[in-house]
Order: structure tokens, then sequence, then C-alpha cells
């Protein structure tokens, strides 16, 4: 749980401030090489955050739950993905740094608050 908050904190902190592994584009970039973006999606995040929510899952009515937010997930990422030109054009370019700034302080929150849970796990089980 921790190791999986730290990952989490660590994309919380490039989501804050601004920072970017990727290269510039040019024109020899090939169009198929888009998909090598989408584990972003399903990222160390994600799937910590799933492991966490089965695991606190309680009985087939929590199980059912955590399968809905998961279909629910995919339905509004296919939303934003169709329409995400329309939402660049309408927030422009601020807009998008903004919903990247609060994206990322929210996860951090959500990391700090896993890494706290995975410490305080460690401590009354030692």
């Amino acid at each position: 749980m921790v190791a999986g908050g730290l990952l989490l904190l660590l994309i919380a902190l490039d989501l804050l401030t601004g920072k970017t592994d990727e290269p510039a584009q040019t024109k020899d970039v090939n169009v198929a090489l888009v998909p090598l973006g989408m584990p972003l999606l399903a990222g160390p995040g994600a799937i910590v955050t799933v492991i966490l929510a089965v695991q606190h899952a309680d009985g087939p009515g929590g199980q059912l739950s955590v399968w809905a937010a998961i279909l629910a997930m995919h339905l509004v990422l296919w939303l934003v993905m169709r329409y995400s030109l329309l939402i660049i054009r309408v927030i422009k370019d601020g807009g998008v740094v903004l919903v990247t700034r609060l994206s990322g302080m929210l996860l951090s929150a959500i990391a700090v608050q896993q890494i706290a849970n995975g410490v305080t796990q460690f401590i009354q089980g030692a």
C-alpha cells in the first residue's frame, strides 16, 4: 500500500508541477505510436486504487459497487475522449492547466492517505 501510494504521489507531483518527460513532437512521429500512451489510464495509480477498493469491499454488494464504479469510469473516459476536442475548445489552454493542477492536488491527497494507511497497518501488524 505504501509503495502504491508513493507511485501515485510521484504521478501527482508531476501533474502539480507541470513537468512532462514527453519529447517535443516532430513531423516524423508515427501516429500509430499514440496507443502507447494508453497505459497512463491504467497505470499504477489506477491499479492500486482498484486493488484497495476490492480489498475493502464487503460481500457481493461491495464487489458489485466496485464493478459498477469501474464501468462508470469507462463510460466517463469514453465520453471525455470522444468529445475531447470540443472540451479543449471550450476550456482553452488555461482551463487544461487548471484541470491538470486540480487533478494533481486531489491525487496527491489520495496518495498521502494511502501512504498513511499503509504505515498505520504496518505498525499495527508489527
